[in-house]
Protein backbone atom coordinates (compact mmCIF):
# COMPACT_ATOMS: atom_id res chain seq x y z
CA UNK A 1 0.00 0.00 0.00
CA UNK A 2 2.86 2.32 0.94
CA UNK A 3 4.64 1.59 -2.34
CA UNK A 4 1.50 2.42 -4.29
CA UNK A 5 1.15 5.68 -2.35
CA UNK A 6 4.78 6.62 -3.09
CA UNK A 7 4.23 5.81 -6.77
CA UNK A 8 1.26 8.21 -6.87
CA UNK A 9 3.38 10.91 -5.18
CA UNK A 10 6.08 10.48 -7.82
CA UNK A 11 3.53 10.68 -10.62
CA UNK A 12 2.01 13.87 -9.17
CA UNK A 13 5.45 15.47 -8.72
CA UNK A 14 6.38 14.51 -12.26
CA UNK A 15 3.18 15.95 -13.67
CA UNK A 16 3.61 19.13 -11.64
CA UNK A 17 7.14 19.74 -12.92
CA UNK A 18 6.00 18.88 -16.44
CA UNK A 19 3.16 21.40 -16.22
CA UNK A 20 5.50 24.02 -14.76
CA UNK A 21 7.87 23.49 -17.70
CA UNK A 22 5.03 23.83 -20.21
CA UNK A 23 3.70 26.87 -18.38
CA UNK A 24 7.19 28.37 -18.34
CA UNK A 25 7.55 27.82 -22.08
CA UNK A 26 4.11 29.30 -22.74
CA UNK A 27 4.89 32.30 -20.56
CA UNK A 28 8.19 32.80 -22.36
CA UNK A 29 6.44 32.57 -25.73
CA UNK A 30 3.73 34.94 -24.55
CA UNK A 31 6.27 37.68 -23.98
CA UNK A 32 8.17 37.12 -27.22
CA UNK A 33 6.75 38.99 -30.18
CA UNK A 34 8.12 38.73 -33.72
CA UNK A 35 7.61 40.69 -36.93
CA UNK A 36 8.40 39.76 -40.53
CA UNK A 37 9.22 43.02 -42.31
CA UNK A 38 9.68 43.42 -46.07
CA UNK A 39 10.11 46.24 -48.58
CA UNK A 40 8.19 47.06 -51.74
CA UNK A 41 5.61 44.64 -53.11
CA UNK A 42 4.79 45.28 -56.74
CA UNK A 43 2.63 42.22 -57.23
CA UNK A 44 0.81 41.56 -60.51
CA UNK A 45 0.60 37.75 -60.51
CA UNK A 46 -0.47 34.90 -58.25
CA UNK A 47 1.87 33.55 -55.58
CA UNK A 48 -0.15 30.60 -54.32
CA UNK A 49 0.49 28.43 -57.40
CA UNK A 50 4.21 27.92 -56.69
CA UNK A 51 5.66 25.08 -54.64
CA UNK A 52 9.48 25.23 -54.73
CA UNK A 53 10.91 24.29 -51.30
CA UNK A 54 12.89 27.57 -51.07
CA UNK A 55 9.71 29.52 -51.81
CA UNK A 56 7.47 27.65 -49.38
CA UNK A 57 10.11 27.84 -46.64
CA UNK A 58 10.26 31.60 -47.14
CA UNK A 59 6.46 31.84 -46.95
CA UNK A 60 6.54 29.89 -43.70
CA UNK A 61 8.96 32.44 -42.20
CA UNK A 62 6.42 35.16 -42.96
CA UNK A 63 3.41 33.20 -41.71
CA UNK A 64 5.13 32.16 -38.48
CA UNK A 65 5.74 35.75 -37.38
CA UNK A 66 3.20 37.37 -35.08
CA UNK A 67 2.74 40.18 -37.61
CA UNK A 68 3.97 40.52 -41.18
CA UNK A 69 4.32 43.79 -43.12
CA UNK A 70 4.97 44.90 -46.71
CA UNK A 71 4.63 48.09 -48.73
CA UNK A 72 1.78 47.78 -51.23
CA UNK A 73 3.07 49.54 -54.36
CA UNK A 74 0.32 48.59 -56.75
CA UNK A 75 -3.34 49.51 -57.22
CA UNK A 76 -6.26 47.09 -57.42
CA UNK A 77 -9.07 47.86 -59.88
CA UNK A 78 -10.69 46.80 -63.15
CA UNK A 79 -9.72 49.95 -65.07
CA UNK A 80 -12.78 51.89 -63.93
CA UNK A 81 -10.64 54.95 -63.08
CA UNK A 82 -8.62 56.77 -65.73
CA UNK A 83 -4.86 57.31 -65.46
CA UNK A 84 -3.55 60.65 -64.25
CA UNK A 85 -1.43 62.90 -66.46
CA UNK A 86 1.47 62.10 -64.12
CA UNK A 87 2.29 58.77 -62.44
CA UNK A 88 4.95 57.48 -60.10
CA UNK A 89 6.81 56.02 -63.09
CA UNK A 90 5.04 52.99 -64.48
CA UNK A 91 1.26 53.04 -63.99
CA UNK A 92 0.86 50.22 -61.46
CA UNK A 93 -2.27 48.08 -61.43
CA UNK A 94 -3.21 44.45 -60.70
CA UNK A 95 -6.35 42.32 -60.69
CA UNK A 96 -8.38 42.93 -57.49
CA UNK A 97 -8.13 39.23 -56.57
CA UNK A 98 -4.36 39.57 -56.28
CA UNK A 99 -4.82 41.36 -52.93
CA UNK A 100 -5.77 37.99 -51.43
CA UNK A 101 -2.42 36.55 -52.54
CA UNK A 102 -0.64 38.81 -50.04
CA UNK A 103 -2.93 37.54 -47.29
CA UNK A 104 -2.22 33.96 -48.46
CA UNK A 105 1.51 34.65 -48.06
CA UNK A 106 0.93 35.63 -44.44
CA UNK A 107 0.92 39.42 -44.58
CA UNK A 108 -1.30 41.26 -42.09
CA UNK A 109 -0.41 44.93 -42.63
CA UNK A 110 0.48 47.03 -45.67
CA UNK A 111 1.54 50.64 -46.18
CA UNK A 112 -0.21 52.60 -48.91
CA UNK A 113 1.64 55.93 -49.11
CA UNK A 114 4.05 55.78 -52.05
CA UNK A 115 4.70 57.28 -55.49
CA UNK A 116 2.14 54.99 -57.16
CA UNK A 117 -0.77 55.81 -54.83
CA UNK A 118 -2.20 58.30 -57.33
CA UNK A 119 -1.44 56.60 -60.69
CA UNK A 120 -5.18 56.24 -61.32
CA UNK A 121 -6.35 59.20 -59.27
CA UNK A 122 -8.49 59.26 -56.16
CA UNK A 123 -10.89 56.64 -57.55
CA UNK A 124 -8.01 54.19 -58.06
CA UNK A 125 -6.92 54.85 -54.48
CA UNK A 126 -10.45 54.23 -53.17
CA UNK A 127 -10.88 50.98 -55.12
CA UNK A 128 -7.55 49.75 -53.77
CA UNK A 129 -8.81 50.49 -50.28
CA UNK A 130 -11.93 48.43 -51.00
CA UNK A 131 -10.04 45.37 -52.23
CA UNK A 132 -7.27 45.61 -49.64
CA UNK A 133 -9.82 45.59 -46.84
CA UNK A 134 -11.77 42.75 -48.48
CA UNK A 135 -8.57 40.67 -48.38
CA UNK A 136 -8.33 41.27 -44.61
CA UNK A 137 -5.23 43.47 -44.75
CA UNK A 138 -4.82 46.35 -42.31
CA UNK A 139 -3.56 49.36 -44.27
CA UNK A 140 -2.42 52.90 -43.51
CA UNK A 141 -1.17 56.00 -45.30
CA UNK A 142 -4.15 57.15 -47.39
CA UNK A 143 -7.49 58.77 -46.63
CA UNK A 144 -10.24 61.18 -47.58
CA UNK A 145 -8.35 63.99 -45.86
CA UNK A 146 -4.88 64.65 -44.49
CA UNK A 147 -5.83 63.80 -40.88
CA UNK A 148 -7.28 60.48 -42.06
CA UNK A 149 -4.23 59.70 -44.22
CA UNK A 150 -1.96 60.45 -41.28
CA UNK A 151 -3.76 58.35 -38.68
CA UNK A 152 -2.52 55.03 -37.36
CA UNK A 153 -4.32 51.79 -38.16
CA UNK A 154 -4.33 48.87 -35.74
CA UNK A 155 -3.97 45.09 -35.94
CA UNK A 156 -5.28 42.87 -33.18
CA UNK A 157 -3.25 39.70 -32.51
CA UNK A 158 -3.40 37.11 -29.75
CA UNK A 159 -0.21 38.50 -28.22
CA UNK A 160 -0.28 42.23 -28.85
CA UNK A 161 -1.95 45.17 -30.54
CA UNK A 162 0.14 46.67 -33.36
CA UNK A 163 -0.13 50.17 -34.85
CA UNK A 164 0.99 51.17 -38.36
CA UNK A 165 1.70 54.72 -39.58
CA UNK A 166 2.60 55.10 -43.27
CA UNK A 167 3.99 58.16 -45.06
CA UNK A 168 5.95 59.06 -48.18
CA UNK A 169 8.46 61.70 -49.23
CA UNK A 170 8.36 60.60 -52.90
CA UNK A 171 5.08 61.24 -54.75
CA UNK A 172 3.45 63.27 -57.54
CA UNK A 173 2.03 66.34 -55.84
CA UNK A 174 -1.53 65.76 -57.05
CA UNK A 175 -2.00 62.83 -54.65
CA UNK A 176 -0.88 64.66 -51.49
CA UNK A 177 -3.81 64.70 -49.06
CA UNK A 178 -5.07 68.06 -47.79
CA UNK A 179 -7.03 69.70 -45.01
CA UNK A 180 -10.29 71.63 -45.02
CA UNK A 181 -11.26 74.95 -43.44
CA UNK A 182 -14.87 73.77 -43.42
CA UNK A 183 -16.00 75.59 -46.54
CA UNK A 184 -14.86 73.06 -49.18
CA UNK A 185 -14.05 69.33 -48.85
CA UNK A 186 -10.53 68.16 -48.02
CA UNK A 187 -8.40 66.66 -50.76
CA UNK A 188 -8.13 62.83 -50.55
CA UNK A 189 -4.68 61.35 -50.93
CA UNK A 190 -1.58 60.09 -49.14
CA UNK A 191 0.27 61.08 -45.99
CA UNK A 192 3.25 63.25 -47.03
CA UNK A 193 6.46 64.07 -45.23
CA UNK A 194 7.84 67.09 -47.07
CA UNK A 195 11.40 68.37 -47.02
CA UNK A 196 13.48 71.19 -48.47
CA UNK A 197 16.81 70.89 -50.28
CA UNK A 198 19.76 73.28 -50.18
CA UNK A 199 22.75 72.80 -52.48
CA UNK A 200 26.04 73.97 -51.00
CA UNK A 201 28.76 75.03 -53.45
CA UNK A 202 32.24 76.41 -53.00
CA UNK A 203 32.61 80.10 -53.90
CA UNK A 204 34.25 79.25 -57.24
CA UNK A 205 31.48 76.85 -58.31
CA UNK A 206 28.80 79.20 -57.00
CA UNK A 207 30.08 82.10 -59.13
CA UNK A 208 30.37 79.79 -62.13
CA UNK A 209 26.69 78.86 -61.69
CA UNK A 210 25.76 82.54 -61.39
CA UNK A 211 27.60 83.31 -64.62
CA UNK A 212 25.93 80.45 -66.52
CA UNK A 213 22.46 81.56 -65.39
CA UNK A 214 23.11 85.15 -66.44
CA UNK A 215 24.48 83.98 -69.79
CA UNK A 216 21.29 82.05 -70.65
CA UNK A 217 19.08 84.99 -69.65
CA UNK A 218 17.92 83.99 -66.16
CA UNK A 219 17.81 86.98 -63.84
CA UNK A 220 19.81 86.44 -60.64
CA UNK A 221 21.33 88.91 -58.15
CA UNK A 222 24.75 90.28 -59.09
CA UNK A 223 26.05 89.76 -55.56
CA UNK A 224 25.27 87.64 -52.51
CA UNK A 225 25.86 84.16 -51.13
CA UNK A 226 22.54 82.54 -52.04
CA UNK A 227 20.44 81.94 -55.15
CA UNK A 228 16.96 80.50 -55.57
CA UNK A 229 16.35 78.97 -59.00
CA UNK A 230 13.59 76.63 -60.18
CA UNK A 231 12.44 76.05 -56.58
CA UNK A 232 16.00 75.09 -55.58
CA UNK A 233 18.24 77.00 -53.18
CA UNK A 234 22.02 77.31 -53.66
CA UNK A 235 24.38 78.76 -51.04
CA UNK A 236 28.10 79.26 -50.61
CA UNK A 237 29.95 76.90 -48.27
CA UNK A 238 33.31 75.34 -47.56
CA UNK A 239 32.56 72.16 -49.53
CA UNK A 240 30.06 70.83 -52.03
CA UNK A 241 27.18 69.01 -50.32
CA UNK A 242 23.42 68.57 -50.35
CA UNK A 243 21.43 69.52 -47.25
CA UNK A 244 17.87 68.32 -46.70
CA UNK A 245 15.56 69.50 -43.94
CA UNK A 246 12.21 68.16 -42.78
CA UNK A 247 9.06 70.21 -43.05
CA UNK A 248 8.39 71.21 -39.44
CA UNK A 249 4.60 71.10 -39.71
CA UNK A 250 4.60 67.57 -41.17
CA UNK A 251 7.11 66.37 -38.57
CA UNK A 252 5.05 67.81 -35.72
CA UNK A 253 1.78 66.30 -36.95
CA UNK A 254 3.17 62.84 -37.70
CA UNK A 255 5.03 62.79 -34.37
CA UNK A 256 1.78 63.48 -32.53
CA UNK A 257 0.11 60.58 -34.36
CA UNK A 258 2.97 58.28 -33.34
CA UNK A 259 2.78 59.39 -29.71
CA UNK A 260 -0.95 58.70 -29.68
CA UNK A 261 -0.53 55.31 -31.37
CA UNK A 262 2.19 54.22 -28.94
CA UNK A 263 -0.25 54.91 -26.10
CA UNK A 264 -2.92 52.71 -27.73
CA UNK A 265 -0.80 49.82 -29.03
CA UNK A 266 1.82 47.45 -27.67
CA UNK A 267 4.06 47.93 -30.72
CA UNK A 268 4.14 50.80 -33.21
CA UNK A 269 5.56 50.60 -36.74
CA UNK A 270 6.37 53.76 -38.70
CA UNK A 271 7.15 53.29 -42.37
CA UNK A 272 8.33 55.66 -45.11
CA UNK A 273 8.49 55.33 -48.88
CA UNK A 274 11.52 57.42 -49.84
CA UNK A 275 13.57 57.41 -53.05
CA UNK A 276 15.79 60.25 -51.88
CA UNK A 277 19.45 59.48 -51.31
CA UNK A 278 22.68 61.10 -50.18
CA UNK A 279 24.49 61.03 -53.58
CA UNK A 280 24.50 57.21 -53.49
CA UNK A 281 21.24 55.28 -53.94
CA UNK A 282 22.24 52.98 -51.06
CA UNK A 283 22.61 55.88 -48.60
CA UNK A 284 19.48 57.58 -47.22
CA UNK A 285 19.14 61.33 -47.58
CA UNK A 286 19.96 63.18 -44.37
CA UNK A 287 16.35 64.14 -43.71
CA UNK A 288 15.35 60.45 -43.69
CA UNK A 289 17.85 59.72 -40.92
CA UNK A 290 16.53 62.67 -38.92
CA UNK A 291 12.93 61.58 -39.51
CA UNK A 292 13.57 57.96 -38.50
CA UNK A 293 15.18 58.98 -35.23
CA UNK A 294 12.41 61.50 -34.53
CA UNK A 295 9.82 58.74 -34.96
CA UNK A 296 11.62 56.54 -32.42
CA UNK A 297 11.78 59.54 -30.07
CA UNK A 298 8.01 59.96 -30.53
CA UNK A 299 7.33 56.36 -29.47
CA UNK A 300 7.79 54.08 -32.48
CA UNK A 301 9.18 50.62 -31.76
CA UNK A 302 10.46 50.04 -35.29
CA UNK A 303 11.04 52.17 -38.39
CA UNK A 304 10.86 50.59 -41.87
CA UNK A 305 12.06 52.29 -45.05
CA UNK A 306 11.48 51.29 -48.68
CA UNK A 307 11.42 53.00 -52.06
CA UNK A 308 14.94 53.06 -53.56
CA UNK A 309 14.59 49.38 -54.59
CA UNK A 310 17.96 48.58 -52.98
CA UNK A 311 18.91 47.74 -49.40
CA UNK A 312 20.19 50.45 -47.10
CA UNK A 313 21.86 50.26 -43.69
CA UNK A 314 20.37 49.27 -40.35
CA UNK A 315 20.65 51.32 -37.18
CA UNK A 316 19.79 50.47 -33.58
CA UNK A 317 18.73 53.81 -32.11
CA UNK A 318 17.87 53.94 -28.41
CA UNK A 319 17.35 50.18 -28.49
CA UNK A 320 14.91 50.35 -31.43
CA UNK A 321 15.60 49.09 -34.98
CA UNK A 322 15.69 51.39 -38.00
CA UNK A 323 15.73 49.68 -41.39
CA UNK A 324 16.55 52.47 -43.82
CA UNK A 325 15.45 50.35 -46.79
CA UNK A 326 14.41 46.73 -47.18
CA UNK A 327 14.47 47.06 -50.99
CA UNK A 328 12.01 44.84 -52.88
CA UNK A 329 9.98 41.85 -51.83
CA UNK A 330 7.96 41.53 -55.04
CA UNK A 331 9.07 43.32 -58.22
CA UNK A 332 6.64 42.29 -60.96
CA UNK A 333 6.50 45.64 -62.72
CA UNK A 334 7.15 44.08 -66.15
CA UNK A 335 4.01 41.91 -66.29
CA UNK A 336 1.27 44.53 -66.17
CA UNK A 337 -1.75 43.88 -68.39
CA UNK A 338 -2.09 47.40 -69.83
CA UNK A 339 -0.30 50.74 -69.84
CA UNK A 340 -1.70 54.17 -70.79
CA UNK A 341 -0.83 56.05 -73.94
CA UNK A 342 1.62 58.34 -72.11
CA UNK A 343 3.98 55.47 -71.26
CA UNK A 344 4.27 54.42 -74.91
CA UNK A 345 4.50 57.99 -76.18
CA UNK A 346 7.54 58.67 -74.03
CA UNK A 347 9.51 56.06 -75.99
CA UNK A 348 8.09 56.97 -79.40
CA UNK A 349 5.95 53.83 -79.58
CA UNK A 350 2.75 53.82 -81.63
CA UNK A 351 -0.56 52.06 -81.21
CA UNK A 352 0.83 48.79 -82.57
CA UNK A 353 3.14 48.52 -79.51
CA UNK A 354 2.18 46.65 -76.34
CA UNK A 355 3.57 46.03 -72.84
CA UNK A 356 6.42 43.76 -73.98
CA UNK A 357 7.50 46.40 -76.51
CA UNK A 358 7.42 49.05 -73.80
CA UNK A 359 9.66 46.90 -71.59
CA UNK A 360 12.12 46.35 -74.44
CA UNK A 361 12.27 50.08 -75.15
CA UNK A 362 12.53 51.15 -71.53
CA UNK A 363 15.25 48.67 -70.60
CA UNK A 364 16.95 48.33 -74.02
CA UNK A 365 16.11 44.62 -74.02
CA UNK A 366 17.42 44.12 -70.45
CA UNK A 367 20.72 45.92 -71.09
CA UNK A 368 19.98 48.90 -68.80
CA UNK A 369 17.91 49.91 -65.80
CA UNK A 370 16.37 47.45 -63.39
CA UNK A 371 16.96 44.22 -65.37
CA UNK A 372 20.68 45.01 -65.79
CA UNK A 373 21.41 45.83 -62.13
CA UNK A 374 21.76 42.90 -59.67
CA UNK A 375 21.15 44.93 -56.49
CA UNK A 376 17.52 45.61 -57.45
CA UNK A 377 16.86 41.87 -57.22
CA UNK A 378 18.47 41.24 -53.82
CA UNK A 379 16.95 41.86 -50.40
CA UNK A 380 16.17 40.44 -46.97
CA UNK A 381 13.19 39.65 -44.81
CA UNK A 382 13.93 41.30 -41.47
CA UNK A 383 12.62 39.48 -38.40
CA UNK A 384 13.01 41.49 -35.18
CA UNK A 385 11.92 39.90 -31.89
CA UNK A 386 10.97 41.44 -28.57
CA UNK A 387 10.48 40.26 -25.01
CA UNK A 388 8.01 42.72 -23.67
CA UNK A 389 9.27 46.08 -24.97
CA UNK A 390 12.91 44.98 -25.13
CA UNK A 391 14.38 44.23 -28.55
CA UNK A 392 16.23 40.91 -28.13
CA UNK A 393 17.07 39.75 -31.67
CA UNK A 394 17.04 40.63 -35.37
CA UNK A 395 17.46 37.97 -38.04
CA UNK A 396 17.89 38.82 -41.70
CA UNK A 397 16.82 36.18 -44.24
CA UNK A 398 18.39 36.91 -47.66
CA UNK A 399 16.09 36.60 -50.67
CA UNK A 400 16.62 36.63 -54.42
CA UNK A 401 14.11 38.02 -56.91
CA UNK A 402 15.74 36.27 -59.88
CA UNK A 403 18.28 38.61 -61.45
CA UNK A 404 19.10 37.45 -64.99
CA UNK A 405 16.01 35.28 -65.34
CA UNK A 406 13.29 35.91 -67.94
CA UNK A 407 10.74 38.59 -67.10
CA UNK A 408 8.09 35.86 -66.75
CA UNK A 409 10.10 34.55 -63.77
CA UNK A 410 11.97 37.41 -62.14
CA UNK A 411 10.30 39.55 -59.55
CA UNK A 412 9.08 36.71 -57.32
CA UNK A 413 11.18 36.08 -54.18
CA UNK A 414 12.88 32.88 -53.09
CA UNK A 415 15.32 32.28 -50.25
CA UNK A 416 18.75 33.09 -51.68
CA UNK A 417 21.43 30.46 -52.23
CA UNK A 418 24.59 30.26 -50.11
CA UNK A 419 26.86 32.52 -52.19
CA UNK A 420 24.23 35.19 -52.82
CA UNK A 421 23.15 35.15 -49.15
CA UNK A 422 26.71 35.88 -48.11
CA UNK A 423 26.96 38.71 -50.64
CA UNK A 424 23.68 40.32 -49.51
CA UNK A 425 24.66 40.23 -45.83
CA UNK A 426 28.12 41.60 -46.64
CA UNK A 427 26.42 44.51 -48.43
CA UNK A 428 24.31 45.17 -45.34
CA UNK A 429 27.37 44.90 -43.08
CA UNK A 430 29.10 47.60 -45.15
CA UNK A 431 26.05 49.87 -45.32
CA UNK A 432 25.24 49.49 -41.60
CA UNK A 433 28.76 50.13 -40.31
CA UNK A 434 28.42 53.96 -40.50
CA UNK A 435 25.41 53.64 -38.15
CA UNK A 436 27.50 51.66 -35.64
CA UNK A 437 25.67 48.41 -36.37
CA UNK A 438 27.42 45.03 -36.48
CA UNK A 439 25.88 42.14 -38.41
CA UNK A 440 27.16 38.56 -38.22
CA UNK A 441 26.70 36.01 -40.99
CA UNK A 442 25.84 32.62 -39.56
CA UNK A 443 24.09 29.56 -41.03
CA UNK A 444 23.12 31.49 -44.16
CA UNK A 445 21.41 34.44 -42.44
CA UNK A 446 22.38 37.78 -40.95
CA UNK A 447 22.18 38.30 -37.21
CA UNK A 448 22.25 41.88 -35.95
CA UNK A 449 24.08 42.42 -32.71
CA UNK A 450 21.83 44.24 -30.25
CA UNK A 451 23.83 46.68 -28.09
CA UNK A 452 23.24 46.49 -24.36
CA UNK A 453 21.12 49.40 -23.16
CA UNK A 454 22.72 51.56 -20.51
CA UNK A 455 20.73 51.71 -17.31
CA UNK A 456 19.20 55.11 -16.68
Amino acid sequence: MRNRFMLWILVLVSLTFSNLFVWSQQTSDKYTFTMALTGDSIITRKLSVYNEPSFLKMIEFIRSADVAFTNLEVLFHDYEPYPMHQSGGTYMRAEPAIAKELAWAGFDMVSRANNHTGDYGVEGMRLTTKYTEAAGLVHAGVGESLPEAREAKFLETAKARVALISCSSSYPDHIRAGKTRGDIPARPGLNPIRYSTTYVLTREKFETLRGILQEIGIHVPEKGDSLRIFRSRFIVGDKTEVLTELNKEDLKEISSVVRNASGLADYTIVTIHAHESDRNRSKPAKFIVSFARAMIDAGADVFVGHGPHVVRGIEIYKGKPIFYSLANFLFQNETLLRLPHENYEHYGLGTEAHVADFNDARYNKDRRGFPATPEYWESVIAVPAWKGKELVAIKLYPISLGFGKPRTVRGRPLLAGADLSKKIIEDLQRLSKPFGTTIDFKDGIGIVRIPERKKQ
